[in-house]
């Protein structure tokens, strides 16, 4: 067995620093609005550095990030958000679809960095541990980094927007990548135009948020 000695030891958080993650955490939020200022040089890619440290099933690491940065595919992301958008709304009546048509659901117009983030489900690391039961484990894992990235980018004042309404297989051929590679976040990064400790549906009218009380169950 190997000598464990020389491990760097477990760091101890301060109750201040437990208070301030608790801010970081109530502080998160969907970010629409963006100022269009490129965010510093490798600040994306630290991000990416932090998110994957994620925890993943059987340590297998599914997540593949790519960065959109050409007009072309940008412009075919943001026809998808465009027809879906229409779609979602016309599932809607009355004061509920004034309300959709009202809301303001992407930045991507405005962000400077969009990154999408695929589950390479033909991955061989791990060696299918944890998977033989609950496949879904591994796009769960990428949701994982996802959240990570939210909350490293937050700390830093940088802003994140999740983009799901969009029909990931368009995005998914936009952005020649492999087959096996299945679409679970198009993000938008970048310093946000405004900062708000409500979530901007909430604040919209459309949904109100349910105290974590009313979320439990004990058995």
């Amino acid at each position: 067995m190997a000598d464990r000695s020389d491990a760097a030891s477990p760091p101890v958080f301060a109750s201040e620093f437990s208070d301030r993650f608790r801010d970081l955490v109530l502080w998160r939020r969907d970010v629409r609005r963006f100022r269009t200022d490129a965010l510093p040089e490798g600040a994306v890619e630290r991000l990416i550095e932090l998110a994957c440290r994620a925890p993943s099933v059987g340590n297998c690491q599914p997540w593949r990030f790519v960065f959109v940065e050409t007009a072309e595919r940008r412009d075919v992301v943001k026809s998808a958000f465009k027809r879906a958008n229409e779609r979602a709304l016309a599932g809607y009546e009355g004061e509920r679809h004034a309300l959709y048509a009202s809301l303001k659901l992407e930045g991507l117009g405005c962000a400077p960095v969009q990154l999408a983030v695929f589950a390479d489900e033909a991955t061989d690391r791990g060696a299918g541990l944890g998977r033989q039961t609950m496949p879904e484990t591994l796009h769960y894992s990428v949701v994982g980094a996802v959240h990570t990235l939210w909350l490293a980018a937050r700390a830093q004042g940088i802003g994140v927007g999740w983009v799901s309404i969009l029909d990931p297989q368009e995005v998914t051929r936009a952005l020649d990548v492999p087959e096996a590679w299945k679409l679970v976040a198009y993000l938008c990064l970048g310093w946000p135009v405004e900062e708000h400790l409500d979530p901007e549906l909430e604040r919209a009218g459309w949904e109100r948020r349910t105290e974590a009380a009313g979320l439990v169950v004990r058995r």
